[in-house]
């Protein structure tokens, strides 16, 4: 185990390599964001995506961009999923 999971559960350790941090991390960076609390979280979602796109833009075929871009992407889908798709 590297050092960066040490102390993390296999779930939360699962969940740093899907998003790039904890699902309660994520759930904090998002719900602090000033986007979250104005636009809401389809905006979040959105910002996330053209943040990707953008990172693709400049260089992204590196193997670290690449995995970044992922992680972005996933991210987003956490949101569309935690935030809307279970309101309905």
């Amino acid at each position: 185990m590297t050092t960066a999971f040490q102390g993390l559960t296999t779930k939360e350790i699962n969940q740093v390599r899907m998003y790039g941090c904890t699902e309660a991390e994520l759930r904090k960076s998002v719900e602090s964001g000033i986007t979250f609390k104005f636009c809401g979280p389809e905006m979040v979602a959105a910002s996330m995506m053209s943040d990707a796109q953008e990172l693709l833009s400049f260089g992204g075929q590196s193997e670290g961009t690449r995995e970044q871009v992922r992680q972005m992407l996933n991210q987003a889908k956490w949101v569309l999923f935690t935030y809307i798709a279970d309101q309905k």
